[in-house]
């Protein structure tokens, strides 16, 4: 004779959990919103470095900062990466500017400093929640455990209690505490997937904020030492 199979609705299953439930209800629904409200920042933001970069480029070795602030100003609402250069372009005017009787020796280190700052403001705006993400994927589990835990407690409380003990006794006390379990380990998934994949995309943004610092303020100094040189030899 074929065994009958049970099948249990969210409703049912959530019941069955306990009260533990509860947390890992307040766990899950914390976890989702952290995750699409990350998503959708993402989404939003264009980390994109590539465009931006070589466009400011250009209009470095046009001399036209002016140019490319005017350029970049519109795009740091959407655009995290523009803020990052946008900054050192504005840092790097007073050396460009020189000409007009001011006397400062250019330095790259200020042009540096104003990159990483922002730089760390713009990845720090990115990472919002994601402690809390790390705190989901360990706090999700402990509960579910801790819920087995009573649950099983509960479990051996009824064999104690009963005048004859049958296997049926443990069973339903048993899967009715690895609910709990299940719960917890199934948000800690989703928790920690959400956290690696968004660690994954600022580190890339970090990387490609560094390549294009790098690579505009090595422009900077050589269009800088450039001007210096005409005046110098115009001077001459």
């Amino acid at each position: 004779m074929p065994m009958e199979t049970t099948s249990f609705s969210l409703l049912e299953m959530f019941k069955l959990g306990g009260i533990f439930m509860w947390p890992l209800l307040a766990f899950s629904i914390a976890t989702i919103s952290i995750g699409l409200e990350r998503l959708v920042f993402l989404l939003y933001h264009n980390l994109k470095m590539d465009d931006i970069s070589r466009k400011t480029s250009d209009f470095i070795a046009g001399h036209d900062y002016e140019g490319a602030v005017e350029y970049l100003t519109p795009l740091v609402k959407r655009r995290l990466g523009a803020r990052v250069i946008l900054a050192m372009i504005k840092r790097a005017l007073p050396f460009h500017n020189k000409k007009a009787g001011q006397n400062i020796t250019f330095s790259e280190r200020p042009i540096e400093r104003a990159a990483e700052t922002e730089a760390m403001i713009c990845i720090g705006s990115i990472e919002k929640s994601f402690n809390f993400l790390v705190a989901l994927g360990s706090l999700s589990p402990l509960t579910g455990f801790l819920g087995t835990v009573s649950g099983m407690i509960g479990a051996f409380k009824s064999i104690a209690e009963a005048t004859e003990v049958n296997a049926q006794i443990v069973a339903n006390g048993i899967y009715e505490a690895l609910i709990t379990t299940v719960c917890g380990l199934v948000i800690a998934i989703f928790a920690m997937i959400f956290h690696s994949v968004f660690s994954h995309i600022v580190d890339k943004f970090a990387a490609d904020i560094e390549k294009s610092s790098s690579d505009l303020i090595a422009d900077i100094s050589a269009e800088i030492s450039g001007q210096q040189e005409m005046e110098h030899n115009g001077a001459a």
